[in-house]
Formats: structure tokens, sequence, C-alpha cells
């Protein structure tokens, strides 16, 4: 079976990735494999570079070939990414769909910037079974 997981909730990322999760992808005993991750709200802080957690996390994702996603208005308030939301424009709240650049800012490698047509895109190619909200 395949899962994606989608971190939501409060420190759901820095607890329940890092005490759970996470040891398990490493040990190889999680049993199903993680096709995506998606970051809201703070559990994005996880995602910057240096962080014991993320550092960990990319090192699993990129052996694993796990999709890493935050979500780009999250990572702009965040100083986390640079540029200006795809799907969004932050003053107004309406959508625009112009192709507008955004990138991750001194986050782990391998980490993307998005928003839900980005995520469904990415795993297109690899789509989970199941998806976890945590």
């Amino acid at each position: 079976m395949k899962v994606a997981y989608v971190f939501i909730m409060p420190r759901s990322a820095s607890y329940k990735l890092q005490q759970m999760i996470l040891p398990q992808l490493e040990a190889g005993v999680h049993g199903v494999e993680v096709v995506g991750m998606f970051f809201f709200d703070d559990n994005t802080f996880v995602l910057r570079k240096g962080d014991p957690i993320g550092e960990r996390l990319a090192k699993v994702a990129k052996e694993k070939n796990i999709l890493l996603m935050m979500c780009d208005m999250c990572a702009l308030e965040r100083n986390l990414a640079k540029g200006m939301p795809k799907w969004c424009d932050p003053v107004t709240g309406q959508g625009c769909c112009e192709p507008n650049m955004i990138e991750p800012v001194n986050c782990v490698e391998g980490v993307q910037v998005g928003c839900f047509p980005d995520l469904y895109a990415a795993l297109a190619g690899n789509p989970p079974d199941q998806v976890i909200s945590l």
C-alpha cells in the first residue's frame, strides 16, 4: 500500500513525524510505501536547512523517493520561500493560475513548494492509495 501524509495539526511534524514515522522509515519497518508528505502551517519549520528532523527526513526522502512539499502560502508567511503564490493572489484571495515562480529558501534538499494542484501533479505518476492527515 502507498500512503501520503499531510501534516496539518500543530506539532504533527515535530512530534508524530519525529517520534513515530521517521524512525520507522529509517529502520525500514514502517509497513507501507510513503510516496509523499505535504506540510502546512508551523509544520513547515521542520524543513529548514539544519533542522535535525528535516535533515534526517531529506536523507530518507532521497533514498526512498518520497515527495516533500510545503504549502506555498505557509512557506511564504514563514520566510521559507520566495516569490508569489501560483494559485491565489495574496492580497485579494482570488485565483490566478499564472505560472509564477516560487521556490524554497534555506530549506533541506529536495523540498518543493506548492499548492494542492501542484501536489496532485507531483503525485500523479506515483499516486497514494491512502492520504493520512495528521
